[in-house]
């Protein structure tokens, strides 16, 4: 073809070799389609990479569930730890010899000038038919440039490269973000001694357990998990939501920062900037923490209903009563003067596409999609957030969502192999 010439040709090329890439290379393989996954690292690196040594998963061992393949361990209830995670994943491709190829990252990818799309990669040109895209959301981690005003004896780093206290030289440590992976590691580093400075965003929070099982549990249940996002109140503004913190750690329970406050962390509300050593907060403490609560407790509420709908019999349960309020809120913070001597950002990721050369994404750099499915034929993604479910990006429902892309991957295929079978034909007419 032109401008292929001399590519390695597939039929389809998935790339990314996380647990979304293997699921749609689990369905082309049970449907015998041609394909390749290519993956820039190891399969399921990211999983050993970019987490910390006590990093457990929030959701139970019981939801990872794979095209083909499931938790089998003797701790269905339970949270996989990191390692264990990345081992599920890596024995998932070894269990249907998944065909990736390890090392070999996209440089760009563009359509073909006479069908399909081109791809130039650390291995050399291909082209595909079809190409799937399973890089996730998470790019580019943010640290907001206010960061370059911190003293420079003080060691920062984004949350993506936190492994652990250890890291960091004597002294307290900020963490700045209330995500899932700011408050597990404001946890992380209180539980091992550490005087932790937390700034508290926006994010959510939900209990662990309620009324004798994991609230997970009862959401998977009542078919939470099942809700498209065109369904969701807000729609497809959903994608932008802040996901709920909540832990797995020694066998799963809350994340309470009014606990932690109790217990000497201090707390602190948006954090608006650095001028000469001292930071700026707003006064939004106890607002966010009174937001993050009422989301926990209209979470019970769907479940006492829900319990009450089906007459299911479940322990009573008394309502969480807030243990700790601020008095006052601080909106100054002298580092000159404080003990303060490493900063944690976790305020996010962007999205990096530039690579892909196609004109499939809106105005902030986003894929614009139904369901994974893109205006470009023959163009998908998978394993983004939202994608179609609250789900979606994670174990939870990403078999879901590779099944219906192969099934559209598998229409394509017939479609062109019908539409060859027939090119004589025509051409004798």
């Amino acid at each position: 073809m032109s401008g292929s010439r001399g590519a390695d040709h597939h039929t389809v090329i998935v790339i990314g070799g996380g647990q979304a890439g293997l699921s749609i290379s689990w369905h082309l393989t049970q449907r015998g389609i041609d394909h390749v996954v290519l993956e820039r690292d190891t399969v399921a690196h990211e999983w050993k990479d970019s987490r910390w040594d006590n990093f457990t998963l929030v959701t139970p061992n019981w939801q990872c569930a794979l095209p083909g393949f499931s938790y089998d361990g003797d701790d269905p209830d339970g949270f996989m730890q990191r390692d264990e995670v990345y081992a599920f994943v890596r024995r998932y491709a070894e269990s249907f010899d998944a065909p990736v190829l390890e090392h070999v990252s996209v440089t760009s990818a563009r359509q073909g000038r006479e069908g399909g799309f081109e791809l130039q990669t650390s291995a050399g040109p291909m082209h595909a038919e079809q190409i799937v895209v399973a890089v996730g959301g998470y790019h580019i981690p943010v640290i907001p440039r206010f960061a370059e005003k911190m003293p420079s004896e003080i060691v920062q780093i984004h949350s993506s490269d936190y492994r652990g206290s250890h890291q960091f030289p004597d002294g307290d440590v900020l963490v700045v973000g209330t995500g899932q992976s700011g408050a597990q590691i404001a946890e992380d580093l209180h539980l091992d001694g550490r005087r932790v400075h937390l700034v508290a965003g926006t994010a959510p929070r939900v209990a662990r357990f309620y009324r004798g099982r994991d609230c997970v549990a009862w959401l998977h249940d009542m078919g939470t998990y099942d809700v498209s996002i065109e369904d969701q109140p807000g729609g497809v503004g959903k994608r932008e939501n802040t996901n709920h913190y909540v832990t797995g750690r020694d066998g799963g329970r809350d994340i309470d920062l009014r606990a932690f406050a109790v217990e000497g962390m201090q707390l602190y509300g948006r954090l608006l900037g650095v001028e000469n050593g001292v930071l700026r907060f707003a006064p939004t403490l106890e607002a966010s923490l009174d937001a993050a609560d009422r989301v926990a407790e209209s979470i019970k509420d769907n479940i006492d209903a829900y319990i009450e709908r089906e007459g299911i019999n479940a322990p009573t349960e008394e309502r969480y009563v807030p243990v700790w309020r601020p008095d006052t809120e601080t909106t100054e913070l002298d580092l000159a003067t404080s003990e303060i001597r490493a900063v944690v950002w976790s305020v996010g990721f962007r999205t990096d596409y530039r690579w892909l050369e196609i004109g499939a994404f809106d105005g902030e750099g986003h894929p614009t999609h139904n369901r994974g499915v893109t205006a470009v034929p023959g163009l998908y993604f998978l394993g983004l957030p939202w994608q179609h479910t609250w789900g979606s990006g994670r174990f939870a429902s990403v078999a879901r969502d590779a099944a219906f892309l192969a099934d559209q991957i598998g229409l394509e295929v017939s479609a062109a192999h019908s539409r060859n079978s027939a090119q004589p034909q025509s051409q004798m007419v």
